[in-house]
């Protein structure tokens, strides 16, 4: 009843280039480079069962089919022709691609060419931050660097992205740092880092946040920690990110909240407070299969339609595209259809909301052109 043709994935990874076993595929459906605990496997999760729901039929074989048989299917096909085959299958016109990961992933042309779509560049700030600081000699030269850079890529990147919410940057202030004090910290960090370190330094990631802010590109910011944080985190504060929404008000930069569950309400209120705040729905829908409706429902219950985006979160596998662009489609149709099946919503009106959230909101948001 309810149609999203055409989606904008508003925020995700590229794909592994290489063929995989069994334990590399888990670890991916596992969300991190990490083997399941002995006797058990990733395919046991609301994810893995979605990847058998949805996946099988698209390389010929039978829905719900054993694990062991669809990765032997994908073998066959090789990298190129699964990828291929699910990729295009999602209805995704546009992906929008955080570049920072570490891995052999493909990049946004790579990733448009297999899914024969469209295709921009999110810059995660902490790995710009760390390769300018590879090259620089001092404070000064990695702080003028840095703002150098920021400003080079915001003239070819669709957004920033960053990962100080998760690393507790924000937990002190949510104000600009003063300039000594920057300089400070970018000595002390440039002075102990060991060669692949991340930036943790709570002074340096809230500078590298207001350095973002400046540029008014959409900054998307991770609501607690997640998979697709690097490294791993877990201890966000995601009340923090309420002081940094309030100290952005008014500058004309907007800021996407990611991977808000289970804090999916919060980021929700948040978008209903500030103008410049909106949520992604990626890992929010994707990990929770079934019940991925019932979340949905609780989102709407507290955010303005205007200000949600569809995303699949996925990285690694062209798999969780798949799952993503699926388990929201469904969710959609259960939560939209049965308002419109109760009278409660005219179709037109269920019809009108489900594009903005699918694509439209992401067009506005960025500056997308119009689908053709």
């Amino acid at each position: 009843m309810i149609e999203t043709a055409s989606l904008v994935d508003q925020y995700c990874h590229g794909v592994l280039r290489t063929e995989l076993g069994l334990a590399t595929f888990e670890a991916q459906l596992g969300g991190a480079a990490r083997a399941p605990a002995p006797g058990t496997t990733f395919f046991d999760t609301q994810t893995g069962f979605a990847v058998r729901r949805w996946c099988p039929p698209l390389l010929d074989l039978e829905p719900h089919c054993p694990p062991a048989r669809y990765l032997a299917r994908r073998r066959e096909l090789g990298v190129l022709e699964t990828g291929r085959r699910l990729l295009r299958s999602t209805g995704i016109s546009t992906y929008l691609v955080d570049t920072g990961l570490p891995g052999d992933l493909t990049g946004p042309a790579e990733i448009a060419a297999t899914g024969a779509a469209e295709a921009r560049e999110i810059v995660r700030l902490e790995p710009l931050a760390e390769r300018v600081a590879d090259v620089s000699g001092g404070a000064g030269t990695f702080l003028a660097g840095l703002a150098e850079s920021v400003h080079a890529a915001a003239d070819s990147a669709v957004a920033f992205s960053s990962v100080a919410g998760a690393r507790t940057g924000l937990a002190a202030s949510p104000e600009p740092p003063g300039a000594g004090e920057v300089r400070g910290a970018a000595g002390r960090w440039l002075a102990g880092r060991r060669a692949g370190g991340p930036l943790t330094d709570p002074v340096l990631l809230r500078h590298l946040l207001w350095t973002a802010v400046g540029s008014g590109l959409p900054l998307q910011l991770h609501a607690c920690g997640g998979a697709d944080t690097y490294p791993p985190e877990s201890h966000a504060d995601p009340g923090a990110l309420t002081g940094f929404a309030a100290a952005t008000a008014g500058l004309g930069t907007d800021l996407v909240l990611l991977n808000g569950y289970p804090y999916h309400r919060h980021a929700a209120h948040l978008t209903s407070v500030f103008p410049h705040v909106y949520a992604d729905l990626g890992p929010v829908l994707a990990r929770t299969g079934p019940g991925a409706a019932s979340v949905l429902a609780e989102i709407l219950e507290l955010a303005p339609f205007g200000k949600l985006l569809f995303s699949s979160g996925a990285r690694g596998l062209p798999e969780l595209h798949v799952v993503g662009a699926q388990v929201f489609r469904e969710a959609v149709e259960r939560v939209l259809g049965g308002w419109v099946g109760d009278g409660a919503w005219a179709l037109r009106d269920a019809q009108r909301v489900a594009g903005m959230i699918a694509a439209g909101n992401a067009h506005r948001l960025y500056g997308l052109p119009d689908a053709p």
